[in-house]
């Protein structure tokens, strides 16, 4: 098979790599080693920038998320007697959009469907080849049958563990692993507040958060090799009850739906670029999720990288040439910000860390402009 751009992973990086392209023409292949049911139902970010939501609109992708996206105009931080509230509107004039990454899937997933554009999923053995030269990829299809995918461009939205960054050598890999974990939470119950609680407490942190009007999503600060089989639902309901208590407020308690525990990490792979192999997304970058960066981290990416290929297509290498360098820009503003409010809501270290984090927390609160610099950075750099 003969294509422009192979695209390795087809989670929401790749999918919206893939219908950028398409708008401009540009045809695309997507190889995909999970099953599709697998890519849809994985339940990740939940926060949309302004630039994400923008950007989805103006390709199409913004009938579902007009309707059932919640749209929040901040969020609030919150420590034992304080709970205060950060409007971004206010500050930086842009707002936030609850709306799931399973929702953003499923909705790329039906643009693909209607586009009628290649996609392989259960794929094995997937490897690119000849990447600084005339690439391409095979891989084992569903049936069996090996596969081989030429290209003029292979763009690896495979996360950490696929093959793609594996085949830049002598890339740099800046990773740092966190003391604490999360331990994720999805219930059946409507929300118990407006928006976000960021709260942090002497016995860690919490969070309460939602899918729906009907669905809430809840983390708790926990051991990073924390057995989840020790964490019954009453557990989990008496930590986030203790750990988000606020004076006249009442946690509403459900049925638990799904619970996990995520590991804390932080790494950058650089360069994004090998020849005429690039990096978007996981594959090149994670953050912890407190700051809510790692889709429209990867959305900015891959907008950026459809862009650069567009003109490069049309014979102009000038923006694909800076893709990697103008990439890690963002990458690294966004993995500061993410370790900022990380390092400042988790309970870690002594009583003198605690005292430094709610000092923090406080001057966060009270100078218009350390709000303003966390509203801008929360609510999303344009893209």
């Amino acid at each position: 098979m003969r294509t422009q751009v192979v695209i390795v992973g087809a989670g929401p990086a790749g999918l919206l790599l893939s219908h950028l392209l398409g708008l401009q023409g540009i045809d695309s292949v997507l190889v995909e080693r999970q099953t599709a049911e697998y890519v849809q139902a994985r339940i990740r970010a939940g926060v949309l920038e302004a630039g994400t939501v923008e950007l989805l609109r103006s390709v199409g992708l913004g009938d579902r998320l007009d309707v059932e996206g919640m749209e929040h105009r901040g969020i609030h931080l919150q420590w034992p007697g304080e709970r205060h509230h950060l409007d971004f509107v206010d500050l930086v004039g842009r707002s936030v959009t609850i709306y799931g990454q399973t929702e953003v899937t499923k909705d790329l997933m039906v643009a693909r469907e209607k586009a009628g554009r290649p996609a392989y999923y259960s794929a094995s053995d997937v490897a690119p080849h000849d990447v600084t030269g005339s690439p391409y990829v095979t891989f084992v299809d569903a049936d069996g049958a090996e596969r081989r995918v030429d290209a003029d461009v292979v763009v690896g939205c495979d996360g950490f563990h696929g093959p793609s960054r594996s085949s830049i050598p002598d890339a740099q890999v800046r990773e740092r692993d966190y003391p604490f974990a999360w331990l994720g939470v999805l219930a059946d119950v409507a929300p118990s507040a407006d928006e976000l609680i960021y709260a942090w407490h002497p016995d860690g942190f919490a969070m309460h958060s939602m899918r729906s009007p009907r669905v809430s999503r809840f983390y708790l600060q926990v051991a990073p090799d924390e057995d989840i089989e020790r964490w019954s639902d009453d557990r989990i309901w008496t930590a986030l009850s203790t750990r988000l208590a606020f004076s006249g407020w009442t946690l509403e308690t459900g049925t638990i739906t799904e619970k996990s525990v995520l590991p804390m990490r932080s790494f950058v792979s650089t360069p994004m670029r090998h020849g005429n192999l690039y990096l978007a997304g996981d594959a090149a970058h994670i953050v912890p999720p407190t700051g809510a960066k790692g889709l429209n981290l990867a959305v900015a990416d891959v907008a950026l990288l459809a862009r650069a290929l567009t003109a490069s297509f049309g014979g102009n290498d000038e923006l694909v040439d800076a893709y990697s360098e103008t990439a890690l820009r963002r990458v690294w503003r966004c993995t500061h910000f993410s370790w900022w409010m990380t390092s400042m809501l988790h309970r870690h270290g002594d009583d003198f860390d605690a005292q430094l984090q709610l000092s923090q927390l406080r001057r966060t609160v009270t100078s218009v402009p350390a709000a303003t610099e966390l509203a801008e950075n929360y609510a999303g750099l344009p893209l």
